[in-house]
């Protein structure tokens, strides 16, 4: 069967802040673009996970009259406190500078997102969630033309249903990859033109966040809480963050450097643990757990920015590497990106220029403040490789004293090189689950709303089946079962008492961490078929 082809003026892969923005801005720039935007998730929002709290500055320039549009920023930021935790008390710290939210809304990304569809749809981008984009397409002389999305209606072993349909091809003068943190298309985009040749590896930690719906007289709209500290050891980066949303909800939750070093780390187990704190606790008491998921997210900012154009098409937003990690945002960066993005097109495109390749777009961003406000912090995370206590010292300097101007850089390094062997470590022992405050992995995704179709090939790809034991399981006590939030990976035993991997490909919430942390780089995460994956509701 041949594929459907369609053909727009600027594609956009990714429904979320980068890449709505980037249609927005398009459509206001001029009407008459033919601009579509493609997401893997059933519907937009339904992948998207972020704690999250929005600093306005790129909404206030893309969408002045928000407030008028009913935008969902409805609880602003009222208080701020940065807790250093042992395993039983709680110690108040000044909040750094880069940690205040004066002027910032505690947001749910998801429906923020949904907001900002309706607005580009508004404005005429067509969005088509559901459809998983799944293949670059190139030319002849190896400039990207558009891409293909994933057939539907294969079986495990590839082969067609009776409910087969091709994908379809979608054809465009320049793709935006809008994927976000570690994007399958992206991830073979950098490859294929050495987009980092000239950059850091990038490095990344892990989010897992949980929505709750608490006591009313524990619920204080706008307070913003982050801790340092237990129950992570000083050499493991991470922290956590509580905020206060409207109706008596709470955004709770954990983020990890994902250069940890012990393989019997369980960062899912930590963020249990943390919930039982004394400090913690109580809030919790008496409340209802409404949703879970997790996500990884690019920690290493600046000096692991890659080149951003190609032969046809611009990264953007997460995608690029643009989180903000000492503010803990990126979502008013992702959108900066992508509005820049969009008049960097359509500069192009108005003069008649050739837009094959749009080396200007990192020019341009190199002229704003979203490439002020990265270069400014771009030590304060790698400083934290000598651990939690040099970190904090090192981050107090460069942002009070240095302001951001040393005349140094930091290197970065690659994640899934920084894992011990197993031997060279001690096991952690984690609690059970009290059912209560705590629960396993299986529990916490049936608040994920997964929804994968079974039969069909697995997306969690293996380049060699045989590393998962003879190297993962026998140098590292195999910790694709513990790194990964959703009990995707299990080791198992056959008839013949010898261990196998069981890949569980229908728990995945797609939060990429296996593709990132494994030790051999082993794992190849590739999307399911189209609206596969999570829905989440309101995270």
């Amino acid at each position: 069967m041949q594929r459907e082809k369609m053909e727009y003026d600027v594609t956009i892969i990714g429904a979320g802040p980068a890449g709505l923005s980037a249609a927005i801005r398009l459509k206001q720039l001029s009407p008459e673009l033919k601009v579509c935007v493609l997401e893997k998730g059933s519907e937009v929002g339904a992948h998207i996970l972020s704690g999250a709290v929005i600093e306005p500055r790129a909404l206030n320039e893309l969408l002045p009259n928000w407030q008028s549009l009913r935008a969902p920023l409805n609880t602003p930021a009222k208080e701020d406190q940065l807790l250093f935790l042992t395993s039983t008390k709680a110690y108040r710290l000044p909040t750094p500078k880069p940690m205040l939210n004066q002027g910032n809304y505690i947001i749910s990304l998801g429906n923020f997102c949904r907001w900002l569809a309706r607005q580009a749809e508004a404005l005429g981008v067509e969005i088509y969630p559901g459809f998983a984009a799944a293949e670059i397409l190139f030319a002849e002389t190896g400039r990207v033309i558009g891409v293909a999305t994933g057939n539907l209606g294969l079986d495990k072993n590839n082969q067609p249903t009776p409910r087969f349909q091709p994908g379809v091809e979608i054809i465009a003068k320049q793709i935006f990859l809008a994927e976000g943190c570690r994007g399958s298309l992206t991830k073979q985009i950098i490859q294929h033109f050495q987009l980092n040749a000239h950059c850091d590896p990038q490095t990344y930690g892990m989010g897992i966040k949980e929505l709750w719906e608490v006591e009313p007289s524990q619920h204080k709209p706008g307070m913003i809480i982050h801790t340092i500290g237990w129950p992570l050891d000083p050499k493991t980066y991470g922290g956590t963050f509580l905020y206060q949303l409207e109706n008596n909800q709470v955004a709770i939750g954990l983020v990890i450097g994902l250069d940890y070093e012990n393989p019997y780390l369980s960062p899912f187990d930590e963020f249990q643990r943390f919930k039982l704190h004394p400090a913690i606790k109580p809030l919790l008491t008496g409340g209802k757990r409404i949703a879970y998921g997790a996500r990884a997210l690019n920690e290493g900012g600046f000096q692991s920015i890659p080149k951003l154009s190609f032969p046809g098409g611009l990264l953007i937003g997460d995608a690029a590497g643009f989180l903000n990690v000492p503010k803990i945002k990126g979502t008013h960066t992702a959108m900066k990106s992508g509005m820049v993005a969009a008049e960097t097109f359509y500069r192009a495109w108005q003069t008649n220029a050739s837009v094959n390749e749009l080396t200007t777009y990192q020019q341009q961003l190199s002229q704003s403040w979203l490439w002020q406000e990265l270069y400014a912090v771009r030590n304060i995370r790698p400083a934290f490789k000598k651990g939690l206590w040099c970190g904090l010292l090192y981050s107090a300097i460069d942002t009070y004293l240095l302001k951001g101007h040393a005349p140094w850089t930091f290197k970065n390094h690659a994640d899934h090189a920084c894992l011990k062997k197993a031997n060279e470590c001690n096991k952690i022992e984690y609690p059970k689950p009290d059912n209560v405050i705590t629960f396993d992995k299986l529990t916490s995704i049936y608040l994920s709303n997964i929804h994968q179709e079974e039969n069909q090939p697995c997306h969690l790809q293996l380049k060699d089946p045989n590393i998962s034991i003879s190297v993962n399981l026998k140098d590292y006590a195999a910790p694709e079962q513990r790194y990964c939030p959703a009990g995707v990976y299990e080791i198992l035993k056959d008839k013949q008492n010898n261990n196998y991997l069981q890949i569980n490909a229908q728990n995945c919430i797609h939060c990429k961490t296996c593709d990132i942390k494994d030790p051999m780089q082993n794992i190849n995460w590739i999307p399911p078929e189209g609206g596969g994956g999570p829905n989440y509701p309101n995270m």
